[in-house]
């Protein structure tokens, strides 16, 4: 069953990259790899959120399996992130090289942390008395 909750989240993933990056490539245009930078923070956002809802057990076995090794698994895309940053050395684009790693690993990392914050924020909400 765990195979099918993957693929089928993996399945997912892989459309909504795919659709995220057309939108965002369409309007931001080619000389920047804005949407790649967008799907690896927003899905650095969402992982913090899952894991720490998932370290406390709200979140089930089956729902984990499904968006984060699945859906979050295809969606964020830290491959074409090493192609991407590698064609920006190779076209000598050392400024945007350079904004690109800061901004995709500093950046990811904090929007992790933002997760968990957020997620502390939900949970502090529910679980509040009265």
């Amino acid at each position: 069953m765990k195979w099918l909750l993957i693929a089928a989240g993996g399945a997912l993933g892989a459309v909504s990259r795919y659709a995220v990056s057309v939108f965002i490539t369409e309007r931001a245009g080619t000389g920047f790899p804005w949407a790649t930078l967008a799907v690896n923070l927003a899905g650095c956002l969402v992982i913090g959120i899952l894991f720490e809802l998932a370290e406390v057990a709200i979140i089930p076995l089956e729902f984990r399996v499904l968006f984060i090794t699945g859906f979050l698994g295809a969606f964020t895309t830290f491959s074409t992130f090493g192609w991407e940053t590698a064609a920006l050395l190779r076209d000598s684009e050392w400024l945007y090289a350079g904004l690109y790693i800061a901004g995709s690993v500093v950046l990811g990392i904090a929007m992790v942390f933002g997760g968990i914050m957020l997620s502390k924020g939900i949970l502090f909400l529910i679980r509040r008395p009265g």
